[in-house]
């Protein structure tokens, strides 16, 4: 976005402020100053007038001049096309130094004296207005005959380029980015001056307008009769400022307005809306064409399409005659998602309208035409016509102390209240404890209270809000699944250290085998539709199909041990998923060594247990019978923590290892969200030294030792710590029974435990025993 100071002054007061202030303010409030341009014309450049234009005898191209430059009247020599008697020009006097460097001296052309040079635009560092000399008008203000051109505010500015983020469409125009100085500077926002003449003509004896239906768009109408417009010097060198030109002069009259209020204006040919010549009356239709646009139509044709595109037949051809003003608003947010829905063809104008335009058409329309009729002999007809697409004002809530806390700093409610005044903001339903705050149509970008914070925080200043000391108050943001993670990885870290190596299989494993162990496979109706192979056709139901393969596969290269672990997901018949452990060993517990001879023994269920122990802590194991026929018949256990079933252990069934040529194999299935995971409490313990007491009882051959380990809990002996079986023996001479020994840790937090407190904790395990279940010492 291209303005200049000149042009920012129009709408807001500037004196006082320099070019350099105006920049740093504008990237303290968020408009991103891209560069600046000075225009400065040299000294000895000077208004004047041209009071006698004659043909040169010598040369058919130039002209002799007589100019007044109010001190005196100097002869000028001058080979502009455009010169004339009567025209007031900017004359480069003798000594003056052009920007390009040439003095200006006295000179002889074609054997005529010229004492000076009449200038165009482009010699004097100004845009290029095209071929000719400078021709001044009233639209640069008042000045004298002899001033410096250099002390015109038109000639002696600044344009400043600004970068603007998507969302500030509100300041694509040089009124849009006053109202934002206007906030930073607490200075009045200029109005428009909206006049409207009862005595002239009424729009309706040259214009009707109908619809069909309601439209997403806001249009205005005035009717015009257009009669020597002439683009005042002013507009023409605030376009080349801006890079921009139009051909036709009503053309430039509107892009000018356009820039300079943000209001989006077209004309168009009233004869294009009249039916038939023997009508004098346009009849202008609007309705949505098929892809929902809105569009502005003939009796005959389409004559544009609002926001997007105006069709050249429409336009104004003469530069007189009867021509009709549109101006039109049309919400960004609508018209640019139907233009990403519907590609279709789209004019100079849709950027603006679909980064957002000024809503304020009324004011568009007075400025445009109050510059019209100031430029040309031209008149207009009273009234308009108007569609208005109700706008339901936005309304954000916020209060004082939310304001505060957002920024960190406490910001004086009369300087937020006058903040938002200046931006547009509609305040005046506010209470003394809340800021009820109407958000204008303009504004489409502001949605909640934080946006509101952040309007009050561009025009504050982010360097004149006091720095504070960060407080961390973020919540923890750690979720289930990092802890799942972990718990993971650290029972995988665990398993490794005790030897074991990690396999990794597909969910995928196959039917026939599986229900071939007993295995229960997902149900037909929720069965893969499309397998990878047909050996991976169904989703496994456990791990240890997979593990068996990979031993099989280690044994066959060679591999006298194998210790195999693997954490992966298994499914129900209905699909439900869970998370489960399993570790296989197969083969020698240790590699050949001398302390083996050379000859390391086999795996057995006991060491098998200890290792998985060192992996998952303290587990309990009770004899059961599986439901698949993996397992061993006499060695399979269900495994216990903390009184909870979360798995099975066994040796894999001598068939089984004989189908995949396995040594002795064990293998425990765990349920892995059942596994110890969580911070570990530290518990008092005694410093006195622990007493091991060793019992052998006579059992029962069909007695579990789970009954034991009940009765002797229940009893709660005191000083017990814990207590394990070490041994067990039978022989003939014990029939029907077996020796089981038992050994007690006994130890106190008091005090060292003597013979006696020994003697009478065995003595009350003993006596425990054989009320609750008849055994005794052997």
């Amino acid at each position: 976005m291209i303005v200049t100071k000149s042009w920012l002054n129009e709408w807001i007061d500037l004196n006082g402020i320099s070019t350099d202030d105006i920049a740093k303010t504008f990237n303290s409030i968020g408009l991103e100053v891209d560069r600046i341009e000075e225009y400065r014309v040299p000294s000895k450049i000077v208004f004047g007038k041209v009071l006698e234009c004659e043909k040169h005898p010598d040369a058919d191209k130039l002209n002799i001049c007589q100019v007044d430059i109010g001190s005196t009247v100097r002869q000028i020599v001058c080979g502009a096309s455009n010169v004339r008697a009567g025209l007031n020009v900017v004359v480069a006097t003798v000594g003056a130094e052009m920007p390009g460097g040439l003095l200006i001296k006295p000179v002889k052309l074609r054997g005529v004296e010229s004492d000076g040079m009449i200038c165009s635009a482009s010699e004097i560092g100004l845009p290029d207005l095209g071929k000719g000399i400078l021709e001044l008008d009233s639209s640069i203000g008042e000045f004298e005959l002899g001033q410096e051109v250099s002390e015109n505010q038109f000639f002696n500015d600044d344009l400043i380029e600004i970068e603007l983020t998507a969302n500030r469409g509100d300041c694509l125009s040089v009124r849009g980015v006053a109202r934002d100085l206007s906030a930073a500077y607490d200075r009045p926002i200029k109005e428009y001056n909206i006049t409207d003449n009862d005595e002239k003509r009424g729009i309706g004896r040259v214009l009707t307008l109908s619809h069909e239906n309601e439209l997403d768009a806001t249009l205005r109408y005035k009717a015009l009769d257009l009669k020597s417009l002439e683009v005042p010097l002013l507009v023409k060198l605030r376009l080349a400022q801006i890079d921009e030109k139009r051909e036709k002069d009503i053309e430039s009259i509107l892009l000018y307005v356009t820039h300079s209020t943000g209001v989006i204006l077209r004309a168009y040919n009233h004869k294009f809306f009249i039916p038939n010549e023997d009508e004098k009356i346009a009849k202008v239709y609007l309705s949505e064409d098929k892809n929902g646009f809105a569009c502005i139509k003939s009796t005959k044709a389409t004559a544009s399409i609002v926001g997007i595109i105006q069709y050249e037949e429409s336009a104004v051809s003469d530069e007189d005659g009867i021509i009709i003003l549109e101006a039109s608003y049309i919400p960004p947010d609508i018209i640019s998602k139907k233009m990403s829905e519907h590609k279709i063809e789209s004019g100079p104008m849709f950027y603006k309208t679909s980064r957002g335009s000024e809503p304020e058409l009324d004011g568009g329309l007075s400025y445009c035409i109050d510059m019209i009729e100031e430029f040309s002999k031209s008149s207009t007809f009273s009234g308009n016509m108007n569609l208005s697409n109700n706008y339901k004002e936005k309304i954000v809530i916020v209060t004082k102390q939310e304001i505060d806390d957002i920024i960190g700093a406490s910001i004086d409610k009369i300087t937020v209240s006058k903040i938002l005044k200046n931006l547009g903001f509609d305040t005046s339903k506010s209470t003394t404890d809340k800021f009820v705050i109407g958000v204008p149509q303009f504004r489409h970008d502001i949605v909640n209270k934080q946006d509101i914070v952040e309007e009050i925080v561009r025009m504050v200043g982010i360097d004149n809000i006091p720095s504070k000391p960060f407080i961390l108050t973020e919540a923890n943001r750690l979720e289930d699944n990092y802890f799942e993670y972990k718990k993971r990885s650290v029972y995988r870290h665990r398993a490794a250290q005790s030897g074991f190596f990690e396999s990794v299989h597909f969910v995928f494993d196959e039917k026939k085998v599986l229900h071939k162990h007993g295995f229960k496979t997902t149900k037909d109706e929720l069965e893969l539709l499309n397998p990878i192979v047909q050996t991976l056709d169904t989703l496994r139901p456990t791990l240890l199909t997979g593990l068996l393969k990979a031993a099989s596969a280690n044994i066959k290269n060679n591999f006298s041990s194998v210790r195999l672990f693997e954490i992966g997901s298994v499914f129900s018949p209905d699909r439900d998923e869970s998370l489960k452990m399993s570790i296989l060993f197969c083969g020698d517990k240790e590699n050949e060594k001398l302390s083996n001879s050379g000859k390391p023994q086999s795996v057995d269920f006991g060491y098998f247990v200890q290792k998985v122990s060192d992996i998952i802590g303290d587990i309990e194991l009770v004899e059961t019978k599986t439901t698949h026929s993996l397992s061993h018949t006499y060695q399979s256990a269900a495994v216990l923590v903390d009184g909870e079933v979360i798995g099975e252990l066994f040796r894999v069934h001598p068939d089984v290892e004989k189908e995949y040529d396995l040594k002795p194999t064990f293998v425990c299935e765990l349920d892995f969200s059942k596994l110890r995971y969580g911070l570990k409490i530290a518990k008092k313990t005694s410093k006195y030294q622990a007493s091991f007491k060793d019992l052998s009882l006579l059992v029962p051959k069909d007695m579990s030792y789970s009954k034991i380990k009940s009765v002797i809990e229940n009893a709660d002996v005191q000083n017990l710590i814990r207590f394990y079986p070490v041994d067990n023996y039978s022989d003939d001479s014990l029939g029907e029974n077996i020796s089981l020994s038992i050994r007690f840790v006994l130890q106190s937090m008091d005090k060292t435990l003597e013979d006696e407190d020994i003697v009478s904790s065995m003595d009350s395990i003993l006596k425990v025993l054989e009320k609750e279940l008849g055994i005794g010492l052997r």
